[in-house]
């Protein structure tokens, strides 16, 4: 089984943006290790917001010292780039137009405008299993962990 985290950008990244990171996503994965040992992992930028990191736990489970290699690498990823990955009060949804990101604030006025609904799919970066992507991870706003905190 993979466990994934998903970490999302407080911006839409440029095209430019998408592809240098994507493809330091790429290499941190190949070096990423557990105790001195490979992971069979992979990263991807999804969407140019969603930073995906994937590891096969079948094979060897990601620990402490690994978690922690990937949050400072991920942590010069947002310096370098001038984001925000860590910031969970950043809510990404599907729009008419695409994927859009918005703070907490901007979300709770686009629920008071009705540009955001009960039906509006928003995004749980909380999944911890790459099976959980195809239908836990964009969800009905009224069926989210978000709609707790809007009520």
């Amino acid at each position: 089984m993979k466990r994934i985290w998903i970490y999302q950008a407080d911006r839409i990244l440029s095209q430019e943006e998408s592809t240098q990171i994507s493809d330091e996503l790429m290499a941190f994965a190949e070096q990423w290790k557990v105790h001195g040992k490979p992971l069979s992992a992979s990263a991807e930028l999804r969407d140019g917001l969603f930073v995906i990191l994937k590891v096969d736990e079948e094979i060897a489970a990601a620990s402490g010292c690994s978690i922690d290699s990937s949050v400072r690498f991920l942590k010069g990823i947002e310096s370098k780039y001038n984001i925000q990955l860590f910031d969970r009060m950043q809510f990404a949804y599907k729009s008419e137009h695409g994927i859009a990101v918005v703070n907490r604030d901007g979300f709770e006025k686009l629920l008071a405008e009705g540009i955001i609904n009960d039906d509006t799919l928003v995004f749980d970066n909380t999944i911890t299993q790459e099976h959980q992507m195809e239908n836990a991870w964009a969800v009905p706003f009224h069926s989210s962990w978000h709609k707790r905190l809007f009520k």
